[in-house]
């Protein structure tokens, strides 16, 4: 008796993730639950080739993805982007893991609206649909165009329900999220001030934080 095998679904989300925090997180899981994904795997960038270097070291920033994701079944963490000496290109990780997985399953790259609009400044930004579909993270109050250089794709790969995405790869959908309003930046402002930021991101992650005086204006 011969057993069908189903498809993988997994996401990625990359960041610099410093630190992680609940919009990342909560952002991830209700993409997750949307579109039906097995897994989100959040990959820490190691130096990101179109930001400021990250303020924490890689060491610590992989600490707190781990901790914030512990307890939480359906976000794995990734650290591959870590283990190379080199600045951090979606299209090397998106390579790498889909050498890794089977032909037939489907990888969600997971991204923000204005990381979207960003896309024509990517390495090799026009092959990433090759291997993997897009996820959009839109917030209902965002209002701007996309960028010329993407009009026409968009409007030759967009899916409008993101749970029709068929295949390995090759289609856009957009996922409507409610704004949390919480930033990386800011956090590191309320650290680097002394004020609290809890609520803003996981016990565990905070409890790192503050082993660690990480954010500390004396850093």
């Amino acid at each position: 008796m011969s057993s069908t095998r189903t498809p993988r679904r997994i996401g990625i989300l990359g960041g610099t993730f410093d630190p992680v925090h609940i919009g990342h997180l909560r952002g991830a899981l209700e993409v997750a639950e949307m579109v039906g994904l097995a897994e989100v795997r959040l990959v820490p960038n190691f130096r990101p080739p179109h930001r400021e270097a990250p303020n924490s070291s890689a060491q610590d920033r992989l600490a707190m993805v781990r901790l914030a994701v512990q307890d939480l079944p359906s976000l794995t963490v990734d650290a591959r982007e870590l283990e190379r000496d080199k600045p951090s290109y979606t299209i090397d990780t998106l390579e790498s893991l889909r050498d890794e997985l089977a032909d037939d399953d489907q990888i969600f790259l997971i991204m923000g609206w204005d990381a979207f609009c960003g896309l024509p400044n990517w390495h090799r930004w026009d092959e990433l649909l090759d291997y993997c579909h897009i996820l959009v993270m839109q917030r209902p109050d965002a209002d701007s165009e996309a960028p010329e250089a993407l009009r026409d794709l968009l409007a030759a790969r967009s899916v409008h329900d993101p749970q029709a995405l068929a295949g390995s790869g090759g289609q856009i959908a957009f996922v409507w999220q409610a704004p949390l309003g919480v930033s990386a930046t800011r956090i590191r402002q309320f650290l680097a001030s002394g004020q609290s930021v809890r609520f803003l991101v996981p016990d565990a992650v905070l409890a790192y934080i503050n082993a660690h005086g990480l954010y500390r204006a004396s850093n």
